[in-house]
């Protein structure tokens, strides 16, 4: 068993296939079958369930797949804490990250990160909070991004920063004129087209919870509409499908342009924490200890 046939079947394990394993480390895939097949000789057991559309491990290769993710962090913590004498921070991260966080918060922090470590490479897969969180638990990612903390065993939620989720309405007479009454009341929601995000959104589950605190029920409000992003909501919105609740920091463009309007609920801090998490019990490689710490101080500031 050497390093290059466990980096093999992890990447296959992440990505669920063969050719895609094979394109991330540049290997050929008949190497990175080759690779597999030889650790399930050695070990004596199929580590590796195959078929024309579906690669997932078998449960002895569940057990191998949480050593070797351990094996290959310790060895790049070996190589870069030799190599960080030289100040040559090198690797590559995973990290998977609901909508807000990828599109309006990680790109900050990842640019400040590279002009300080510009050899380390990020792999960033977008999905909700829900999918975020599993994929840290089952180790497929190495530091996650959301926009709620779901308790779960496995993991370590850690705030980083906050979140502030607005109403937004078109840019319309009618809207200006409440508008310059302030916030917005509650019952008014009840009596408008609202556009939400899908089950599993961590802005969907804050959402409902600021509503219950105010007194609301989802099901009392006039669904019209759910989209998975933002975006498809700001532009809806805009057109005058309905109003929504979503995070401020996702509508400043369309505010900007004169495009929507943004309101508070009256009588309710609609905060949020934004959280970082990380698996309990395997530890990160070095590169993801650095970019955690980096993280938390670049909101330290």
């Amino acid at each position: 068993m050497d390093f290059k046939q466990l980096e093999a079947f992890v990447y296959v394990v992440k990505l669920k296939s063969f050719s895609k394993a094979a394109q991330r480390i540049y290997l050929t895939q008949p190497t990175i079958s080759a690779h597999i097949n030889s650790l399930e000789k050695e070990l004596d057991t199929k580590l590796i369930e195959r078929g024309t559309k579906y690669v997932y491990p078998t449960k002895p290769g569940s057990i191998l797949y949480q050593y070797a993710v351990k094996m290959l962090n310790l060895r790049d913590d070996a190589c870069c804490s030799v190599k960080n004498y030289n100040k040559e921070l090198k690797g590559s991260l995973t990290i998977c990250a609901s909508t807000v966080p990828s599109q309006y918060i990680l790109p900050k922090i990842i640019s400040a990160f590279r002009e300080e470590y510009p050899n380390v490479t990020f792999n960033i897969q977008r999905q909700d909070s829900e999918q975020v969180v599993e994929s840290i638990s089952k180790g497929l990612a190495d530091i996650g991004f959301c926009g709620t903390d779901t308790h779960s065993p496995e993991c370590v939620f850690e705030s980083f920063t906050e979140d502030h989720l607005v109403i937004i309405t078109p840019n319309n007479e009618r809207f200006r004129q409440i508008q310059s009454g302030g916030g917005m009341k509650a019952d008014f929601l009840k009596k408008e087209p609202i556009i939400v995000r899908e089950e599993g959104s961590g802005t969907r589950k804050e959402m409902e919870h600021f509503l219950n605190k105010a007194g609301i029920d989802l099901g009392e409000l006039k669904i019209v509409a759910q989209f998975n992003d933002p975006d498809s909501i700001k532009h809806s919105v805009s057109q005058g499908m309905g109003i929504s609740i979503i995070s401020k920091a996702a509508v400043e463009d369309y505010e900007n342009f004169g495009l929507l309007l943004s309101f508070d609920l009256s009588g309710i801090s609609m905060d949020r924490n934004l959280y970082v998490v990380s698996h309990k019990s395997n530890p990160l490689s070095f590169v993801g200890e650095v970019f955690l710490n980096f993280v938390k101080a670049f909101y330290d500031k």
